[in-house]
């Protein structure tokens, strides 16, 4: 994933900080992701796997970005198994698009589904729908 940060200026900043987890088993994706979102102020933890998504059960996050096929599970499972609880959105980033893809994406819990390769502008569009 290529990070460019230029001509970001024009995105709102996030009223308050904002909590986030980004779970995706590509390294390149999640260090791109987390430096994106701590750019536009976001206070992120990364995870790399379904196993280290669960180091964070428990913790207070307001949104959860998570590919779904990771090498140790579904990351349809990741809200499930935090114990998300209902102040935490979930906002899949994935390379299935299908109908029946977002409709297992929307019955998880995740409010969002998006398909690789994603704009950075409909990423944090994201955020405000989720």
């Amino acid at each position: 994933m290529t990070l460019v940060t230029e001509g970001w200026e024009w995105l709102p900043q996030p009223a308050a900080m904002l909590r986030v987890l980004v779970v995706d088993d590509d390294r390149d994706t999640t260090e791109a992701l987390g430096l994106l979102l701590r750019a536009r102020g976001f206070a992120v933890e990364l995870a790399n796997s379904l196993s280290e998504a669960r180091r964070h059960r428990g913790e207070p996050f307001d949104v959860v970005v998570a590919d779904l096929r990771l090498p140790d599970g579904s990351g349809l499972a990741v809200l499930r198994e935090l114990d998300a609880g209902e102040r935490t959105r979930g906002i899949a980033l994935t390379g299935f698009g299908s109908a029946e893809d977002r409709e297992r994406s929307r019955e998880a819990g995740f409010a969002v589904h998006l398909t690789k390769p994603v704009r950075v502008e409909t990423l944090l569009a994201a955020f405000h729908a989720a």
